[in-house]
Parts: C-alpha cells; structure tokens; sequence
C-alpha cells in the first residue's frame, strides 16, 4: 500500500488548485528559470488577468483556445486563464511546421491563439499572420504575440503585456467545472494525422497527485522540467503532480545538457522528468559532474533497465521511477513506487495508479491473460473520453464497448498486479512464426561494452518470415565487432532472437525528442539488406540460428 505523503487536494478544477496553492503559500516560487522566478500568488493574479481579458473578448466555456509558447510562466498563465472561464487549452508543439499548424487550426477549430513569434532560428510571425489573413480559417479571430511586436504588425496582433497591463482581474461569471475538458492534446500514432485527445480538469488532478505520490513529491520539492510543456508528459503529468503537490517547477525553454545542468545545480533540484536520451546528454556533456546533480533525488523516466539505473546510480536520481502511459491516460496509468529496491523498479512500471485498471488480452483468442503472459494491454480510469476532431473516425476500433483503451502495446501483469511492457503491438517481428520483441533484443545489446546504442527491427523474408535486423552506433574510439556481439546474444537470448544481421551505423533515425523512429528504422533495414544479399557474405553478421 502506497503511502500518502500530503493531503489531497480539495479542489478539482486546474484555477481552483492554483488558488487553493496560493491562499496556501502564496509566495513560495511555483516557477523558477535561470533568470527569475514567480511566486504561486503572482501567476494567479496574471492567470485571472488573462481569464477576464477572454471573458471580455467573448470567449466562452468549450471554445478553443490555442497556445504556442515553450517552457516560460507565460506559458502557465495563459494556461490557467483559458482553462479559468472553462474553455478549452489546445496547446500547439513549438516544432510544427507550416502545414501540420494548418491541420492543427482547422481540426481543433480555435478561435484565438496566443503565440511566440520568435523561437531559435524559427520565426512564427509570417506563418499567423498567413493564417489570420487566409479564407480557409474563417473561425481564427485573435492572435496574441506573446513576445513584443513592431508597430506595423499590431493591426493582425495583440501584445500579451499590453493586454495584461490594461485588464485588470475581475469576477469570472462562469467558471471551469471539474468534469469540463481542460486541454486537447494532439499526439501522434499510428495514423497518418495527429490524433486529438481531450483531458478533463478532475481527472488530471486526481491522476497527478497520484503520479507525484509515487514519486514521493513534497512542497519543499523542485522539480527540472524540461521536456515540453506542450506534451500529455508536461501539461497532464508534471504540471499536476507538482501543483497539487505545492512543489516548484524549474522550467528550461527548450532542454540542452549544458543549460539543464546548470539549472539543477543552480536551484539545487531535487527532482526531474527525464527520457534516456536527454539523460545520456548530461552524463555525457563535459561539464558533467556527479557533484553538479548530487541534489537530485526522484523523478520519472521510461527506458530499458539499464536506463533506469543510470539514472539512478550515474546522474545521482536515487528514487527515480519507471512509468508507463500514453497521452490517453494522462500520461501515465503505471509509475514504480519510488521507495522499491532499484533492481525491481528498472525491470517493470510498477502497478496500476489508483483508479486506473490494466487488462492483459491474448491476441489469438481474446480472452484475459494469466499471470506473467504478454499480450495487448488495455487501460480504463482515468481515460480520455474519445478523440476529437478527425481522429474521432478511431473511436469504434480504440475503445472497447465496456470503456478500455485499446493501447496497441504489449505487456503483462504479475501475480501481484505489477505491470510490465513489452514493446509496440506493431514492431513485433514475427520469426519463423514465433514473436520477437525488440525491445528485449535492444536492451541484451545494450549491455555489451562496445555498444553506444542499438535499434532493432524486422524484415520480411520468404524462408523464415521475418528476419531480425540490428542496428549498432558503438561508443566513441571503439570498432565494431559483429562476431563478438553475436556471441553475447547467444549467451543471453533464446536462440530464435539472436539478430541474423548485424550493421553498423553513426547515428539512429531519432525525433527531435531523441525517440527512435521506427519506420524509418524498417525502411533503412529493407534497403540494407537487399543490398547485402547482392554483396559479399562478410557484410553480413550473420547469427547462423
């Protein structure tokens, strides 16, 4: 049984959390940067400015709203205000190129944008202004720069400061109720287009408590976030956990090693959401220093186990813990309890949060699985109420008729009911008519010395199905051995799993985010090994199973 380490909040509306925190503590920091900070009581005064400003301008509850920013307290504001009045958060990825900004403006059918003009080498005026003259978004009507504007380019957009300075916070008539939809959230999947998740207000609070609980939040906590805001990972799952918590936020713009380094070690952070690739930075950067993060002590992060560990042992996160979720589920519907032995918490997601119910399904049969049988996960609790939008289409064939979620992922559930996952439904190669995960095989790899980091998929092949193809970017001033890695997986995999290629490569086809990608991954080994089947058999580190 887990235990609860601060009461539960009263409220269950993102506004009336902010202002619990507030009446609470209303001038410990809820966000700190490099540069500054903003106490709980400042951002919601501003929050409430930006709410009433709306109110004014006719925006209404379930109107659209969208939000372009990165990581800064301007960001918040703006989130708690559209959510203040009740309308709907529809926060844009600050990646999105011309076109998937159109598709996300059409789908979403927002009437007003709060945006960045400027981001790195990026410049989004040109585009909103594109937008708020083009016949094809009839339903855009306000456009607010949150950065200054030149002069000329006011009469299409409102200065943020401005509207701030000239609204002064008033009673809002009508106000968020917890079962109204807090944010739509667009992620990507298996379709073509991004798919548009709702998220109500309650249940992003109540599942947030829950995930900070298990990472053994406190008030006095400071939490490095420096994935993006904009992600279910930032807006449902840090955001909550650290407000109803009363811990703060250290926010990074945008994440770079260096720049997060300093920030934990400047505010001496005691927490972070993590992803193995950003991990990796830090521990590589040259500036890294065990001492520098000797502050840290829990967080989340998914991965292999040895990604766990490395967390743990190397960045200095002693109580980091393994989750799983998805967008759907506010991000996570499994976190390992912080105070389990690390060698349990790096081997599996823990079990289900409160509330939240995990069912294993066999894909041949459809019936449940037993204990410790991998099959096709099913998630119900806390649970987006269906997609919106264009993706709606989805809705028959995600959701069961009795309320789960089918996740397209792999896993099992112990005698206990601890989850673990397995990998995509997807990306299982199926080799001589047996399932292979690579993910199991990625993570063998990964334990030999030489190699830096492995990507593993399948290719269709007329003798035995699928043939396993693995991709390998060794460590720095270190040659690739493909007999010696060969051998290393016939000592550790069923003989069946063992790659029958074996390629060499500097870099993995990586998002921004630094996941893999895995179509482009299957392209790549298609391409390869045609060209290795035409070429000498030396090029080819054949497993010989």
């Amino acid at each position: 049984m887990i235990q609860t380490l601060m009461s539960v909040p009263e409220s269950r509306t993102m506004h009336q959390l902010l202002r619990e925190q507030a009446a609470r503590d209303p001038l410990r920091p809820v966000v700190l940067t490099a540069t500054g900070s903003t106490d709980y009581q400042t951002l919601s005064v501003r929050a409430q400015r930006v709410a009433t400003y709306l109110q004014q301008a006719g925006v209404t509850r379930g109107d659209r709203v969208g939000l372009l920013c990165d990581n800064r307290s301007e960001w918040l504001e703006i989130f708690f205000g559209i959510s203040w009045i009740g309308a709907i958060v529809v926060p844009f990825s600050t990646w999105s190129t011309l076109a998937e900004l159109d598709f996300l403006i059409k789908d979403s059918g927002v009437t007003t944008v709060f945006t960045v003009t400027e981001l790195g080498e990026r410049n989004y005026l040109n585009d909103w202004l594109y937008f708020a003259n083009s016949l094809e978004h009839p339903a855009l009507q306000n456009l607010i720069a949150i950065d200054p504007v030149k002069d000329s380019d006011t009469q299409s957009l409102q200065s943020y400061e401005s509207l701030l300075i000239q609204t002064n916070p008033d009673d809002i008539k009508n106000v968020a109720e917890p079962e109204d939809v807090l944010a739509v959230l667009y992620t990507s999947g298996s379709s073509n287009r991004p798919k548009a998740v709702p998220l109500l207000h309650r249940d992003a609070i109540e599942n947030g408590f829950n995930i900070g609980e298990r990472q053994g939040l406190v008030t006095s906590d400071r939490i490095l976030i420096a994935i993006p805001l904009f992600w279910s990972y930032g807006a449902v799952n840090a955001l909550p956990a650290t407000l109803t918590h009363g811990a703060t936020m250290v926010l990074q713009a945008r994440f770079e090693p260096g720049g997060a380094l300093d920030l934990i070690e400047q505010h001496q952070c005691t927490a972070l959401y993590t992803l193995p690739a950003m991990s990796n930075a830090m521990l590589s950067h040259k500036q890294f220093s065990p001492t520098r993060t000797a502050s840290l002590r829990t967080g989340v992060t998914i991965g292999a186990p040895q990604d766990i560990i490395k967390v743990a042992q190397e960045l200095g996160a002693t109580d980091i813990c393994n989750i799983y979720g998805s967008t759907e589920t506010y991000g996570n519907c499994c976190v390992t309890p912080h105070d389990w032995p690390l060698e349990r918490r790096s081997v599996c997601q823990g079990s289900p949060l409160p509330g939240v119910t995990v069912r294993i399904r066999d894909r041949e049969t459809g019936e449940m699985c037993g204990a410790g049988i991998v099959g096709d996960i099913e998630v119900c609790g806390y649970l987006t109420p269906g997609y919106d939008g264009d993706s709606a289409r989805h809705n028959a064939q995600t959701f069961t008729t009795d309320g789960y979620f089918k996740t397209g992922d792999l896993g099992s559930l112990d005698a206990e009911g601890v989850f673990t996952y397995a990998g995509r439904s997807s990306e299982m190669i199926k080799r001589s008519g047996i399932n292979v995960s690579p993910a199991e095989v990625e993570e063998t790899l990964q334990q030999h010395p030489s190699v830096g980091l492995a990507a593993v998929t399948g290719v269709d092949d007329e003798a035995r199905g699928e043939v396993i193809v693995a991709y390998i970017a060794v460590k720095p001033d270190v040659l690739l051995d493909k007999q010696a890695l060969l051998e290393h997986c016939r000592g550790l995999l069923s003989r069946y799993k063992v790659p029958d290629y074996i390629i060499g490569c500097d870099t993995l086809p990586l998002t921004v985010t630094g996941k893999l990608m895995r179509r482009e991954l299957k392209q790549m080994a298609i391409k390869a090994v045609a060209e290795i089947k035409d070429s000498p058999r030396e090029c080819a580190g054949e497993s010989g199973s």
